[in-house]
């Protein structure tokens, strides 16, 4: 049976799931970047960027699982880019280039209406303003049998969550305090949900951390 996972995401020690002030120069926000450095030098994120090398480890095997059997994305409007408000042309093409590294019909939450972009590789970028369920019945039916992947941000995360409907969580604790940001567990009740700890791995920059619901 296909499920919707929260897979790969980085935390950082104090909680925060991307930093203050997103921008061109900081797509994941001020420090947001620190906190993907167990990603960063796996040979997964090499592939994903058309390069060679990169490390065979415990991270890399996580990296390969938070992109293994997906069949549809999910991602926030800032995830998707830096543009806020109403599209103001159909310039901005996401943060990947030509060819993205999802591979899958890709949905994403919008409050304002855009025709969808084909890119490279056998991604399409479909804009959803119908909201997370809406995005989330498009994407189940798009994926078939494969699972569907909810990419982040941490608000579309947070909002998958409170509504009851991410089956596993996989999260990348690293080794940095940001000490502001984005918090993705703030008034959220884990266990509440259903959730409980089926598997962790610490290695030199993260610790791998698998919540299933039980």
């Amino acid at each position: 049976m296909s499920k919707v996972r929260v897979a790969g995401f980085s935390v950082s020690l104090d909680g925060f799931g991307a930093g203050i002030e997103q921008s061109l120069s900081d797509p994941l926000g001020k420090r947001g970047a620190e906190m993907f450095q167990w990603f960063f030098r796996t040979r997964t994120f090499c592939a994903m960027h058309g390069k060679l090398g990169g490390v065979v480890n415990t991270d890399d095997e996580f990296a390969q699982r938070a992109m293994d059997n997906f069949g549809a994305f999910i991602l926030g409007r800032n995830m998707f880019g830096p543009v806020r408000g109403p599209w103001p042309d159909d310039s901005w093409k996401g943060w990947w280039g030509d060819n993205p590294p999802y591979h899958t019909p890709t949905f994403v939450l919008t409050h304002h209406e855009r025709e969808p972009i084909v890119m490279e590789g056998g991604t399409t970028f479909y804009f959803v303003t119908g909201g997370i369920e809406e995005a989330l019945r498009l994407a189940k039916e798009a994926a078939g049998e494969k699972d569907v992947k909810i990419g982040g941000g941490v608000s579309t995360v947070r909002q998958y969550l409170r509504a009851g409907l991410i089956d596993t969580l996989q999260f990348a604790q690293s080794p940095v305090a940001l000490g502001q940001g984005e918090a993705i567990f703030a008034g959220i009740n884990l266990p509440a949900l259903g959730f409980r700890v089926t598997e962790h791995r610490a290695t030199e920059h993260a610790t791998h951390i698998v919540l299933e619901k039980a």
